[in-house]
């Protein structure tokens, strides 16, 4: 997991990039879960916390344990009003640092494309969890189109600038995403679309927001010449939705598996 590392070590700009996204899908995931209160979680690539205090707010956990890759990010979560009950910890999802049947379930938001080897972090969350407890992850659906950023990326893709979306973006299809669950061993799998409304007051507040020098396509926008950057604004003034104040609005959709440790 050294690439989200490196990718997203700035919690606030990750905030306004990602972050209010993110607990908009982690409240409907954690809503469709449906996990009793009292259980204890453990919250696999945190990030900048935003879902780790969803989780906190939603479920009443008893205690919560939380991971990343990410000093920055980690650093960040700490901050967050709403983490106090969480332990965090920096750890890598495909070597958790817990004994078997640590905890009562498992989460992972926003994580799987950026894992080298998915079936083997599903396999690290199954093992951390108690027989019958619940793992679960939630990802933008990238192949299809569902990352809230998709604006974005289609207008560099269009200019021929194509960074690439994570280490395995096809592993946020709903297929597979299915599969991961299933050779990791873990059963009766279900599985369901989470939809988020993306609204930003103007085209500034959509470039200020999407641009700042984090992740893939941040950095890919940061290194461009100032004519390209001009370019990239233009086809998205001509392609994003924009009602008559200037308002855009759009749908960003994110593909949700769980299923039960054996």
């Amino acid at each position: 997991m050294a690439e989200p590392t490196n990718l997203f070590s700035d919690g606030k700009a990750y905030e306004r990039l990602m972050g209010r996204w993110s607990k908009l899908a982690g409240a409907q995931f954690l809503d469709w879960v449906d996990a009793p209160k009292n259980l204890r979680w453990v919250d696999v690539g945190c990030g900048n916390g935003a879902f780790t205090e969803v989780l906190i707010e939603r479920t009443s956990p008893a205690a919560v344990s939380a991971v990343d890759p990410s000093d920055g990010q980690l650093s960040y979560a700490r901050t967050r009003p709403g983490t106090k009950l969480a332990q965090f910890q920096l750890a890598d999802a495909q070597s958790l640092p817990f004994v078997d049947n640590s905890f009562d379930a498992a989460a992972m938001a926003l994580v799987i494309v950026f894992i080298p080897d998915p079936v083997k972090a599903a396999k690290e969350m199954a093992r951390v969890v108690k027989s019958g407890g619940t793992v679960a992850t939630y990802m933008w659906d990238f192949p299809s189109g569902g990352f809230p950023l998709h604006p974005m990326i289609k207008a560099l893709k269009d200019l021929g600038i194509a960074p690439s979306a994570g280490s395995n973006p096809e592993a946020s299809g709903m297929e597979a995403m299915r599969a991961i669950w299933e050779q990791a061993g873990l059963q009766t799998i279900d599985s369901r679309i989470i939809h988020v409304p993306i609204a930003y007051a103007d085209f500034d507040d959509f470039w200020e927001s999407n641009s700042v020098p984090l992740g893939t396509y941040g950095k890919t926008i940061a290194e461009l010449s100032p004519s390209a950057r001009d370019a990239v604004k233009a086809r998205l003034r001509r392609d994003l939705p924009t009602d008559a104040n200037g308002r855009i609005a759009y749908e960003a959709f994110a593909n949700a598996v769980k299923g039960r440790a054996p």
